[in-house]
């Protein structure tokens, strides 16, 4: 032996001595290293074989051992576990590393050591695979170890095979197997096994045992074929989420195992595992049932077993032609036949793609690429199309590579694959393109790079023309997004583009500003996004950036501004990265003259650039942040600015191009901390980030004055009633909390001084202040909360207490709570804090714990209500004093004045009288204010609880002094939880207590305290218990579905460890599920209205995930059968369960369409996910049906129909079914046909919908037939109506989904179709008068109407329909249409009959209007060609439903003609409008109806007035010019906005052509028509309005806006320009989007008028609203209106509204302010603001930004001005204008004066009305001064502006 082997050896020796459990971890871990590649360590190793098998075998029954003594504590049995685990692999490493020291015969003596401890690693191995306490892992590895240490010591090894597969079949017998073995593993072999334990032997099996060579022999292969059979049996019996993923892993395992010994197998083996082997085929089921598990390692395996099995049956056919297979070429017959929404399709094809190729997939259906991009707008199936296109487009280039020589083959591939992209790019909807451009176009580039070019070529030569729209990319977009990507990957670089002439700077201009967000989008990451990092950004994208910004901050998308941030992001990280590139170069220069000179030069000119770029992009977002500026804009500017903070903030001494905090001033400081007074919390979030990244700077700017003001402001809004000021105090404080001098400067005057906490240095800034404002908050909520006790109402109206404790939370927080200095005194408060919740929760929760929490204070005081408040206030008793709850009324505090000085007194009464208020004021305290005070305050309790149970670490028992909380406090904070949780009754309280014990059980889950680790599952126990024993004195809440017990209950489940075993969760379950189906009849249903009602919340719970699936079946069932008890409550309850269940099980309803088809399954999935159901809801399919079968004449209804229709609709039929399932869908068809019978006629619906699924599309015309056939005929005895309607839904159904399937042209789809017409016309009696039931006729209509709309669409191939056409037409001549109606509207059934019949002659109509008919010679076609009914008929019926539906037909057709769909020549629909004018003129006049009338008005305005104006005369007698009067009274005088809409548009296209074509108009209807079109423009109105306003205003655009003539005149023409301007600043983007239709109008004129000059034409709202502007003071030019326009315009820059308001106010305001100082108060009350209600939001427009219309005016403005050097000196207009500016300046002045400090927080809405309008007034001013001087001095102050 060596002497390193020896030292090594005496080491390891020595470490094989230890017995302490706690550290056999580490003499575990040293031998794993020893056993690695390690030959020193390995020889020591076996230097000590037998000690290091005796320190494993202790090892293990040691740690077995703890792990028992320490049950109940997760945290140490964990740890314990994981160290078993390492155990059980370091003794797997020594037999399998070590063998030749166990080999041999040597050691198999039964007494040698060696071999008792084999023994003894075996039993321990068993032991542990039963243990199902233990981890799973721990249970597999296990399963490992026994196969392994089996193999090691069985003899004869031949035999080993054998003895696993018995084993696994449970068919051992004890005389063919060792007395070893049965004394070791007795347990596997006598007993039967538990699955879990089966399924880890399989894997051991598999793993450590020889597949390859065939060296097991016949054995091995019926070992191999028995493990496939015994998981096979397994996936139907684990269910549980951790044991299927296991499952489909080994199943993996099983297929590579099986390639493997195939490669050496006998052909018997070949055989049994062919691909049409009975094997295959039950794994092809687990295939089919799987590929769509909620869990991804589930999917991923299931897709690995199914590209296995390809692989083996590839194996198995060696020789023979794969691409003409029979088992492949089903395979892919099946999957295309199904439905693209199926996720496993995609994986699937892509295996059999790269098997067969996609050539030969394409062979089958050609538009399968098309197909899959046309999936792609869904995003949860974009990425599985994406993955499958690049298969196949991949695996199709390289067949063509290897097929074609030359490159010939690329335009047919490019054909294929880009050609249809390119088309969906240009016109597809946002999100398909987005998911494209995202998920399919760089594969595609990645691919084929050289198509890059081909993609540009094309989008090229349209994106002038295609510039797209709001809702498509266009050719510009496409284009833009295709360069983006291109760069982005590195095919392209942006200076080769532009200089290759790809893309010019406008192009990239236009596309910055688009109208569609994601071509801005992309034109930005255009510029933004590069392959390298490093490349240096040029003078051009500086600039583009530069414009994007300027008209691009304000997205109301979240994704957009997202998507901003991350790409300017990006830019700033170039930026960053390429200068310190540059900086490098420049240090490392040698002393070349010339070359370093140019380079140097040019470094530094660049650093430069970035230096002013990065410098005016924060003047940008610092100017945005404007009073007024919306929401958008300010997250947007705040977003950024703290991405430019982030990415040059690098550390000292390294050099940097540019510093955020350089840029910072005092004023801008300001401005961020205004931001605080944000009513958005995440724009306070984003400034207060970002004031804490520039705090030094930031405070140094601010004096002590301010500092002191500002906290004056925090502690003011911490009492606010206004719930969002106490977030801006939290935030203000927690922002002052950093300055080292708040003690001296703010709180001195507060809080006694402590003079020992300055002289501790060690103390943190942060924390002294902290604790300091923690105290203050805490002595005046103290405080409060004592005079609350004396009056609840007194502190809803005055001090709401929540606000407080917000604030007390917030600074928490922030606390570095790992660091603390101040243990002691943060140990004091700590227990005051706990205690203080404690006190505000006892003086609320009455409110909150009330029977009626949201009514409790009555809002008059009338006698009847206050005598019905006297129960509920009896009730609670809370705790006030005086008699304010005993008498119902409203209170109306007069408080005193406080003239007295205030400095003798002691700061807690300095506090008590600040709260109490300084001036007299009335507080009518509402219910909602004294609510929200009382939730409120019971939210920030609980949040605060949470936080300190989070926050401070729990006390471990041994060290008392560690910790900041006890566990006795601790526990306290559970019981209060627990209190609140099960008793509040207010939604709010207790979904925020849940909140708070949600923090408090997460932490007892990581708590290393035995008796805190335990309280959960006592706490658990406890409350079922409660619920169980239904006790009448107990205080749980049995309605409001079960208030806050179900959120205690989730909490404790939820924070079980993920890992675990989840026995809660498993014991819970079991106990709920009893509970709510109880076996026998209980004297209370509350326990199991409790138990539907957290079984609801638990299948609900996310979080819970996959570890309730086990549970859904049982759930269904408790709530099928919950639906059928006689009490409500429980109905009520197991309604709500079910709905839960049904989302868990088939997703989240993402689309309104209720037959979609992403939430369904197919029958066989549902049913081997939930095997119990199958025999569970055929049982009750048939419990219902026998019910309605009976022969009584009464009717009978069961109660559960309704939801097993709701399910059974919900699956459909696979084309994979395969006849391996024994869950058939067979057996349900007969029931939901009878189901069809019911009496109810949504249940009679609901049959028809749910036998759809059932039906194969194959079986369809089969099962209409029989339905058809089981109609009676008119001879018949005995006709049930409720049956026929059934069946007849059901066939209507059924031929929908027939007629709508893919098998549209094939042979059998037209025999089958023949056979049902056929049927169809032996029942016809059924819709015809014979039958007297009018909705069995109109159901025999329907499918009528279907079949003939279908049938138009077979007409050219030739189908033999004469006969069903004359049969159609007879149904029609002998309707009651032709002959009239001889009943009333009240006889049921009746309009859903004249509907029907009414759809079926607009469908003939529509048929023999076709060319074909009409263009025919044969004698059928003619006698078809001639309707027994024409379409003015239908107009004259007295039926507004018939008359509607005709009227809805012709705008169709009309439409269809417009858009030129049809062709004029070729005939077809307009022969049928032929003559309609006078017809719809006279409808117009006389119609009653409001949607008829609105119709008729839409279909006119759709005509052409060429045709219709000639007709007024003859048909109601009106000239032209009478019909705009009476359309334009009809907008007056309607109530109906759709009808003011239509006649506005139709008015308006009345005006333009009358004037176009030179008739008179008067001026007074004129007048009359703009002052109309002004009206629809304003704000208020509704959306239809506005809309049908913007569209008017486009029409007009050319011929009145701006037309070279002003035809209206100066004043009406602005009128409209101003009502563009309106529109263009309204909330609703899709308003905003149709106003910015008019600039491009403007602007493409100006295009086409100027040639080849470049305009921007489709934009965003922003930059169209600067372009009108523009072109406005063009016009003044080009009109020479100069003079006359610029005043108005200087009108609308002032705002005339807010001028004439400001003045009438003035007066008042300034005497009320006099007032104030005359009796000596210094507050400011606002008679400018309206009634202060509790949630008021302020402005109602949150997009519009008023200083930003302000600034681009008057940019213009002074633009116009200069270039036209105007002055007007003596302009009347003018210096009246000046003077009310003037005025108005005064006032504003002076109001802004009076104003209490910080207005920006304590009256932010009047403070930035001022501030708006003061900026507007000197705008004004500036420009009023400029027109008055002369040009001198215009020269120079237009310079200084």
């Amino acid at each position: 032996m060596t002497l390193a082997v020896q030292s090594f050896v005496c080491c390891l020796r020595e470490e094989l001595k230890t017995t302490d459990v706690y550290l056999y971890r580490k003499v575990l871990d040293n031998l794993a290293s020893c056993m690695g590649d390690f030959s020193l360590g390995r020889a020591s190793v076996k230097n000590l074989f037998e000690e290091v098998l005796r320190f494993l075998q202790q090892s293990l029954l040691d740690i077995q051992e703890e792990n028992r003594k320490n049950h109940g504590n997760h945290v140490v049995q964990t740890q314990l576990m994981h160290d078993l685990l390492i155990a059980i692999k370091v003794s797997m490493m020594l037999v399998q590393k070590l063998q030749e020291n166990i080999q041999g015969s040597l050691w198999k003596h039964h007494e040698s050591f060696v071999w008792q401890s084999m023994c003894s690693l075996l039993k321990s191995s068993t032991n542990f695979l039963l243990d199902a306490a233990l981890l799973q892992t721990v249970q597999t590895t296990s399963g490992l170890a026994v196969i392994l240490f089996t193999k090691t010591m069985y003899e004869p090894v031949e035999e080993l095979p054998s003895l696993v597969s018995d084993l696994l079949l449970g068919s051992i017998k004890h005389t063919d197997v060792p007395a070893w073995f049965v004394s070791n593993c007795g347990t596997l072999c006598t007993e039967e096994c538990p699955d879990s334990v089966l399924l880890f032997l399989c894997h051991g099996a598999l793993a450590m045992l020889e597949w390859k060579n065939g060296s097991m022999g016949e054995n091995g292969e019926k070992l191999l074929l028995d493990i496939a059979s015994v998981l096979l049996s397994l996936s139907s019996e684990l269910k549980e989420s951790s044991m299927a993923m296991s499952l489909s892993r080994i199943l993996a395992v099983w297929t590579n195992s099986a390639q493997a010994a195939l490669v050496s197998g006998s052909p018997n083996l070949k055989i049994k595992l062919n691909g049409n082997s009975d094997i295959i085929g039950k794994l092809l089921e687990y295939i089919y049932t799987h590929w769509e598990h909620p869990l991804d390692a589930v999917r991923h395996q299931t897709k690995l077993i199914f590209k296995n099995l390809l692989q083996i049956h590839q194996t198995t056919i060696t020789g023979s032609n794969e691409k003409s297979d029979p088992f492949f070429a089903r395979l892919i017959k099946h999957l295309l036949s199904l439905e693209w929404h199926v996720k496993g399709k995609y994986a699937s094809l892509g295996c059999l793609v790269e098997c067969v190729g996609t050539e030969n997939i394409l062979r089958l259906d050609r538009t399968i690429p098309v197909q899959i991009l046309d999936v792609m707008n869904d995003q949860s199936l974009a990425p599985y199309a994406s993955d499958l296109l690049e298969t196949m487009f991949t695996n199709h280039k390289a067949h063509f590579t290897l097929s074609f020589q030359e490159s010939t083959w690329i335009d047919q591939w490019h054909d294929i694959w880009v050609s249809p992209l390119l088309v969906i790019l240009c016109e597809g909807n946002h999100d398909q393109t987005t998911y494209i451009i995202d998920y399919y176009l760089p594969k595609l580039l990645k691919c084929s790079p050289d198509s890059l070019s081909y993609m540009i070529r094309i989008l090229q030569a349209s994106a002038d023309a295609n510039l797209g729209s709001r809702s498509t990319r266009g050719a510009l977009g496409a284009l833009m997004a295709c360069l983006r990507t291109a760069r982005a990957h590195g095919h392209l670089e942006l200076s080769n583009m532009m200089s290759n002439g790809l893309v010019s700077a406008e192009c990239i201009k236009q596309g910055l500003v688009h109208q569609h967000n994601q071509v801005c989008i992309d034109a930005l990451g255009l510029l933004c996004e590069t392959h390298r990092s490093t490349e240096i950004v040029s003078m051009e994208e500086m600039q583009l950036i530069q414009f994007f910004m300027m008209y691009n901050l304000n997205s109301q998308s979240p994704s957009v501004r997202q998507q901003i941030g991350s790409l300017l992001r990006k830019l700033f990280c170039r930026i960053q990265e390429s200068s310190q590139v540059l900086y490098k170069l420049e240090q490392n220069k040698t002393k070349q003259e010339l070359l370093e000179n140019s380079t140097k030069r040019h470094a530094l000119g660049i650093l430069q650039q970035y230096k002013d770029f990065m410098s005016s992009v924060c003047d940008r977002l610092f100017e945005v942040l404007f009073p007024g500026s919306s929401h958008p804009t300010r997250f947007s500017a705040l977003t950024i600015l703290r991405s430019v903070a982030e990415t040059f903030s690098v550390p000292k001494g390294q050099a940097q191009v540019f510093q955020l905090d350089q840029e910072i001033d005092s004023t801008r400081v300001r401005t961020l901390i205004q931001c605080f007074a944000s009513t958005f919390e995440e724009v306070k979030v984003l400034a207060f980030g970002l004031l804490m990244k520039l705090r030094d700077v930031a405070f140094n700017l601010q004096d002590s004055e301010n500092l002191d003001l500002l906290f004056q402001a925090a502690m003011d809004l911490s009492t606010s009633t206004k719930p969002y000021d106490c977030v801006t105090a939290s935030y203000l404080l927690n922002f002052l909390v950093h300055h080292k001098g708040l003690q001296h400067i703010c709180l001195g005057k507060w809080l006694e001084h402590n003079p020992q906490m300055d002289e501790n240095t060690s103390v943190s800034t942060v924390e002294k202040n902290t604790l300091a404002v923690i105290k203050l908050l805490l002595v005046n909520v103290e405080e409060e909360i004592f005079q609350a006790k004396k009056s609840l109402l007194q502190a809803a109206a005055s001090f709401p207490m929540y606000g407080r404790v917000h604030c007390i939370t917030g600074a928490l927080q922030q606390l570095p709570f790992n660091n603390l200095t101040l243990v002691a005194e943060w140990k004091e408060m700590v227990a005051r804090l706990i205690l203080m919740s404690y006190k505000l929760s006892a003086v609320v929760s009455p409110v909150v714990q009330s029977s009626s929490p949201e009514g409790l204070i009555p809002m008059d005081s009338d006698s009847e209500s206050a005598g019905r408040l006297q129960m509920i206030l009896h009730e609670i008793q809370p705790q006030d004093t005086n008699d304010y709850f005993m008498q119902a009324k409203i209170l109306k505090e007069h408080c005193k004045v406080e003239s007295e000085k205030l400095a003798d007194h002691r700061p807690m009464e300095n506090i008590c009288t600040e709260m109490r208020g300084k001036e007299r004021q009335t507080c009518d305290v509402t219910a909602q204010m004294v609510l929200v005070c009382c939730w409120r305050s019971m939210k920030e309790v609980s949040l605060l609880l949470g936080t300190l149970c989070k926050l401070l670490p729990s006390q471990a028992t041994s060290e008392p002094s560690d910790g900041l909380i006890t566990v006795e406090q601790v526990k306290n904070i559970g019981d209060y939880f627990k209190h609140h949780l099960l008793q509040s009754r207010h939604r709010g309280a207790f979904e925020l207590a849940y909140a708070g014990f949600v923090q408090l059980t997460e932490m007892l889950s990581r708590c290393n305290s035995e008796s805190l680790c335990k309280m959960p599952v006592q706490w658990l126990g406890g409350v079922l218990e409660e619920i169980k024993s239904c006790d009448p004195s107990s205080t749980l809440c049995a309605t409001r579905r079960s208030a806050g017990i179900p959120f205690y209950i989730q909490a404790l489940l939820a924070s079980e460890p993920k890992k675990s075993k989840t026995d809660l969760l498993k014991m819970t379950m079991k106990e709920l599920i009893t509970l709510a189906a109880p076996l026998n009849e209980s004297p209370s249903v509350i326990p199991q209205v409790h138990a539907l009602n957290i079984l609801r919340a638990l299948f609900r719970d996310t979080r819970l995930g996959e570890n309730i699936m086990p549970y859904v079946a049982d759930g269904i069932q408790i709530a099928i059968l919950g639906f059928t008890s006689p009490v409500w409550a429980v109905r009520n309850s197991s309604t709500l369960l079910f709905s839960a269940l049904i989302t868990r099980i088939f997703g989240v309803k993402r689309g309104k369409d209720e037959n979609s088809k992403k939430n369904r399954m197919t029958g066989r999935e549902f049913f081997a996910w939930f095997p119990s159901l199958y025999p569970f809801l055929l049982k009750q399919l048939e419990i219902v049906t026998n019910t309605l079968n009976s022969e009584a004449e009464e009717l009978k209804t069961h109660p559960s129909l309704f939801l097993l229709l709701l399910i059974l609709g919900r699956l459909y039929p696979s084309p994979m079914d395969g006849t391996y399932s024994a869950l058939s869908m067979a057996p349900f068809v007969p029931f939901i046909i009878r189901c069809g019978h019911s009496p109810v006629y949504r249940s009679r619906e609901m049959s028809g919908r749910a036998l759809v699924p059932f039906v194969m599309v194959n079986e369809v015309p089969r099962t209409v037939l029989s339905l058809l056939e089981g109609l009676p005929d008119s001879t018949s005895p005995c006709i049930r109506q409720n049956n026929i309607h059934g069946t007849l839904l059901q066939v209507f159904h059924l031929l929908q989904s027939y007629l709508e399937s893919k098998q549209l042209f094939s042979l059998d789809f037209h025999r089958g179709l023949g056979d049902i017409i056929a049927c169809v016309g032996t029942k016809l009696w059924l819709a015809k008068r014979p039958n007297p039931c009018l909705v069995t006729r109109a159901a025999y209509l329907d499918v009528l109407v279907m079949l003939s709309t279908h049938l138009g669409k077979f007409q050219k191939q030739g189908m033999p329909l004469s006969g069903f056409w004359e049969e159609i037409n007879r149904v029609i001549s002998d309707s009651e249409l032709m002959s009239g109606i001889p009943y009333s509207s009240a006889v049921p059934g009746l309009i859903q009959y004249l509907q029907s019949i009414t759809k079926l002659v607009i469908a003939v109509l529509s048929v023999t209007a076709g060319p074909d008919i009409q263009s025919s010679s044969s004698p059928v076609a003619k006698k078809i060609a001639k309707p027994s009914l024409s379409i003015v008929h239908l107009l004259h019926c007295e039926f507004h439903e018939v008359r509607l539906l005709a009227l809805e037909a012709i705008l169709l057709w009309l439409k269809q003609i417009n858009s030129k769909q049809i062709a004029e020549e070729g005939g077809g629909v307009l022969c049928l409008l032929i003559d309609l004018e006078g017809t719809l003129l006279t409808m117009a006049l006389k119609e009653k109806n409001l949607q008829c009338f609105c119709k008729v008005l839409e279909i006119l305005y759709n005509m052409d007035l060429r045709n219709v104006l000639p007709k007024t005369e003859c048909s109601i007698k009106m000239n032209p010019n009478e019909l705009l009067t009476w359309s334009l009274n009809i907008v007056d005088i309607s109530n109906s906005t759709e009808v003011q809409s239509i006649a506005l548009k139709f008015a308006s296209k009345l005006v333009i052509h009358l004037l176009q074509n030179h008739q008179q108009i008067s001026e007074e209807v004129l007048k009359t028509w703009v002052q109309l079109l002004v009206y629809f423009c304003g704000d208020e109105q509704q959306t239809e309005m506005l809309l049908a306003a913007a569209e008017v205003l486009k029409s007009i655009t050319s011929f009145l806006l701006i037309n070279e003539k002003l035809i209206l005149g100066l004043s009406d023409t602005l009128a409209m320009w101003k009502c563009v301007v309106l529109l263009l600043q309204n909330e609703d983007l899709v308003i905003r989007d149709a106003a910015a239709e008019v600039i491009q109008v403007a602007q493409s004129e100006k295009k086409s008028s100027k040639g080849r000059e470049f305009a921007l034409r489709i934009v965003n709202a922003p930059m169209a609203l600067d372009l009108a502007f523009g072109i406005l003071c063009e016009l003044l030019q080009r009109w020479g209106e100069i003079r006359t326009g610029v005043p108005i315009l200087l009108e609308w820059l002032l705002g005339d509204s807010d001028l004439k308001r400001d003045l009438e106010t003035s007066a008042l305001v300034i005497l009320t302010t006099s007032c104030h100082l005359m009796l000596g108060s210094l507050h400011f009350c606002s008679l400018m603001e309206e009634d202060d209600y509790l949630f008021d939001k302020g402005e109602v427009n949150f997009w519009a930004e008023k200083l930003t219309h302000v600034r681009q005016l008057s940019k213009h403005l002074l633009q116009l001005i200069s270039m036209t050097h105007l002055t007007l000196p003596d302009h009347g207009e003018l210096n009246q204008l000046s003077r009310t500016a003037l005025d108005q300046a005064q006032l504003i002045g002076h109001l802004l004066r009076v104003l209490p400090p910080t207005p920006e927080f304590s009256k932010t809405a009047e403070f930035t009305r001022l501030a708006i309008q003061n900026e507007r007034i000197s705008v004004c001013l500036k420009i009023l001064n400029l027109l008055k001087s002369d040009d001198t001095c215009k020269k120079e102050n237009l310079e200084n502006y």
